[in-house]
């Protein structure tokens, strides 16, 4: 079953800060000949491997409708982050097609590439900050490098960006002076400062409190919806994320072997999907690593 998305949610009309970036940024306007497909991006039947007798990914599909918040889930190793790299372009698949917004990623040239990038954003697994910036600086960074902006208007923008996670006192602050929690507030704002159409997130819950946790996966809906973005994250956190997303695909060695939506999860008698949810420390995901009988160790011990 996949989860159809609203191609009303997919636009950034009306949104202040991306009107006010595209006006000064002519190159990123969208093409009026291209008429969006329901989902923004695609991965169809891939293969990935690091080395061709060792293969991470094994003919995996996703769907990610635009508008729509998508959790990867499954155990570590499992190809959950890779698959991000092949939709961010900095990998390329073995086999089978990657495409985002209508676009092949394998076929873009370097520079279409860069151009696919600069409509994505990534929150990094631990943020990821420029350690000796201020939080005001690093999300004034992205502004900086990929747009011609006056300060005045940089300034007006990083405020209102850190302000919508809460943390625009914080603006002169080094990273070194913020919790983990702000750390990674101030890296969702840096993530979201060009307003993208697609936002990549590697584990943003990993090493928060519960408050820090529930406030940054509140944001990360609350964005998502307000700025008409689509959503990608990877996490092992089950309890919080099918609170937080729309459809979940469960992937184990390299391929997809469940999905569906918050509820259907739940109820799901799939013994990999319960293993997971309920967090059982055997099944089909064992909790002995294979090796030969525990009998035939023990008397191999005793003759030596």
């Amino acid at each position: 079953m996949i989860l159809q998305g609203d191609a009303g949610r997919s636009g950034n009309s009306g949104n202040f800060g991306a009107g006010l970036f595209r006006r000064y940024n002519p190159r990123f306007a969208p093409d009026p000949l291209l008429v969006p497909s329901a989902n923004l991006v695609e991965v169809d039947n891939v293969t990935f491997g690091y080395d061709p007798k060792r293969l991470i990914l094994r003919g995996i599909s996703l769907s990610i409708p635009r508008g729509r918040i998508v959790a990867i889930m499954g155990g570590s190793g499992c190809g959950k982050t890779t698959t991000l790299r092949l939709i961010g372009g900095e990998l390329r698949p073995s086999k089978g097609e990657v495409r985002v917004d209508g676009q092949s990623v394998r076929g873009l040239s370097t520079a279409e590439l860069y151009a696919l990038r600069r409509k994505m954003g990534m929150l990094f697994q631990f943020g990821a900050l420029f350690t000796d910036m201020t939080a005001y600086e690093n999300v004034a960074f992205q502004f900086k490098e990929q747009t011609r902006l006056p300060e005045v208007l940089i300034r007006h923008l990083v405020l209102m960006k850190l302000n919508a996670v809460g943390l625009r006192g914080a603006a002169d602050l080094m990273p070194s002076e913020l919790s983990g929690g702000m750390a990674r507030r101030v890296a969702l704002a840096r993530s979201i400062a060009l307003d993208p159409m697609l936002m990549l997130y590697d584990e943003p819950f990993t090493g928060l409190d519960p408050i820090s946790l529930g406030v940054t996966a509140q944001l990360i809906r609350t964005l998502n919806d307000a700025l008409g973005t689509t959503s990608i994250v990877v996490t092992h956190n089950v309890l919080d994320a099918l609170a937080l997303v729309d459809y979940v695909y469960f992937m184990s060695d390299g391929k997809v072997v469940a999905e569906g939506t918050p509820d259907q999860v739940r109820d799901s008698a799939e013994p990999f999907v319960r293993q997971f949810v309920k967090a059982e420390p055997d099944g089909p995901v064992p909790f002995h690593y294979p090796g030969q009988d525990y009998r035939s160790d023990l008397f191999a011990a005793a003759a030596a």
